[in-house]
């Protein structure tokens, strides 16, 4: 966990970069009806703007109310982390993958506001099961090793 709103900041961008790179480029693939290696590079182009999006709405609005949901759930002094780190990386994308999956829909998906909500659905509902197996499996775990590795003398004190 941060301890100070610098490492917080850090520990976000990391994240972000980490998630929405893996998003753009599972939608980028399904999208094209193959993954191949212009993947790669393609989510490069919508990494930008997709990731400052992901960052504004995560450090300001969604960091707080999964917090504040996840303490009501659980006491941290009675609670192993690992069960703690589960519920958080859970409800962040919880709320983060509708939230995104608007944004993506209005920017790339956007075929008229008939269509909006339909558009918007289908594309919350494929990312959901990814964005969730892949935060707690592999992006949450490779960004808190790379945390640690960066803040090691921080946290140690």
């Amino acid at each position: 966990m941060t301890q100070t709103k610098f490492q917080d900041i850090v520990y976000t961008i990391i994240m972000v970069i980490v998630m929405v790179y893996a998003m753009v480029c599972y939608n980028i693939g399904i999208g094209m009806g193959e993954f191949n290696n212009n993947v790669f590079l393609m989510a490069l182009g919508e990494l930008p703007i997709m990731g400052v999006i992901a960052f504004l709405l995560e450090f300001f609005l969604v960091e707080k109310i999964t917090k504040s949901i996840t303490f009501k759930l659980v006491n941290p002094k009675e609670t192993k982390p690992i069960f703690i780190i589960v519920i958080l990386s859970s409800l962040i994308v919880c709320f983060m993958c509708p939230l995104m999956s608007l944004f993506a829909t209005l920017l790339f998906n956007f075929n008229g506001i008939e269509n909006l909500i339909a558009t918007w659905l289908v594309i919350f509902v494929r990312n959901f099961p990814m964005a969730l197996c892949f935060q707690i499996f592999y992006a949450g775990p490779f960004v808190r090793l790379i945390f640690r590795t960066i803040f090691k003398k921080q946290l140690k004190s």
